[in-house]
């Protein structure tokens, strides 16, 4: 009986082990993604006002 629940709990150490390597993992891919992200959105902003300045007599049309 005791070795039994010896090798449960050393069975669910293992697991827990494995999900915290999992879950750091996935938190350094998020980070990375929400960097990636916030570069994206300068770009999309700094895109968005140069095609502004170069055409600023263009109005956009309803369908925009």
């Amino acid at each position: 009986m005791l070795k039994e629940l010896q090798e449960r709990v050393t069975e669910l150490e293992i697991r827990f082990s494995h999900q915290n390597q999992m879950i750091d993992e996935l938190n350094e891919v998020v980070t990375d993604c929400n960097l990636r992200i916030d570069r994206l959105q300068k770009e999309n902003r700094l895109l968005q006002e140069m095609v502004k300045s170069l055409s600023p007599e263009l109005e956009e049309s309803p369908d925009e």
